[in-house]
């Protein structure tokens, strides 16, 4: 019988010449360019560390003047506490959304957020003021994070959103209320302002500080906010920019 070609002719089969095959290593695909190896001894590793620190909000300096950065957002929710004024969460905020993120604020007091909403961003909705209990879902990404900011009075009611990846929580406390604890404790970074001596104590018994700690609180100046977790603890001086002071006016603990 004979078989047709793709050319229309007849052709008697015989046996196939094998095909050439690719020689493959096993585990490390197609043979490639030779190249020398690069190796480094142990003492020649620190010469790649990058002079960088962590990427964040900047929020001021530590006190070797070094630039104190917050990383906010993450690929898991961040639930910050700051005890002290809205001065500086309103510097957090104008930060925040100097990086790209959207800052939502939830408040009783929408007199005091307007004019930062409608001065950042340059016309952009970046920042918007929301009144109690009708903050909805913020759909944070890693394209697009989120903080919210919730500036409730001594006293704030759970938050109606569901913990997201990539949206942080900053809630704003004047002064410690009844359930301060339980807030302080909640928090992954708390941080504190100059508190009365009574509100140093509680602070110092749930983020266990050391007792030159507790007795420095009563003493910060309106610039200066201690930076807490259950493991480290940083003072930080917020200082802010001329666009900032314009805005804001100085530091000031006490609005």
């Amino acid at each position: 019988m004979a078989y047709q070609t793709y050319s229309g002719q007849s052709a008697h089969p015989g046996p196939e010449r094998p095909r050439p095959v690719a020689r493959i290593r096993a585990g490390f695909g197609l043979r490639g360019p030779r190249r020398e190896q690069h190796v480094l001894e142990p003492a020649d590793l620190a010469a790649l560390a990058f002079p960088v620190g962590d990427d964040g909000v900047l929020i001021g300096e530590d006190p070797e003047r070094r630039p104190a950065v917050l990383g906010l957002f993450r690929p898991t929710a961040y639930d910050v506490v700051l005890v002290g004024g809205v001065w500086t969460a309103q510097l957090v905020a104008l930060r925040a959304a100097a990086t790209g993120a959207r800052v939502a604020v939830e408040t009783a007091r929408p007199q005091i957020w307007a004019p930062l909403a409608q001065a950042a961003g340059g016309g952009q909705p970046c920042v918007t003021v929301h009144q109690i209990g009708r903050l909805g879902a913020q759909g944070a990404s890693v394209a697009a994070p989120v903080l919210v900011v919730r500036d409730l009075g001594p006293r704030p009611p759970r938050s109606r959103l569901s913990a997201s990846p990539w949206q942080s929580t900053l809630t704003v406390l004047p002064f410690l209320g009844p359930n301060a604890a339980r807030v302080l404790n909640a928090a992954d970074l708390v941080g504190v302002q100059r508190v009365s001596p009574q509100e140093a104590e509680l602070v110092g018994r749930v983020l266990t500080l050391s007792g030159p700690d507790v007795a420095a609180l009563p003493t910060l100046g309106e610039d200066i906010t201690l930076w807490a977790t259950r493991i480290r603890r940083q003072y930080v001086r917020t200082e802010p920019g001329q666009a900032e002071h314009q805005l804001l006016g100085p530091a000031r603990r006490v609005d």
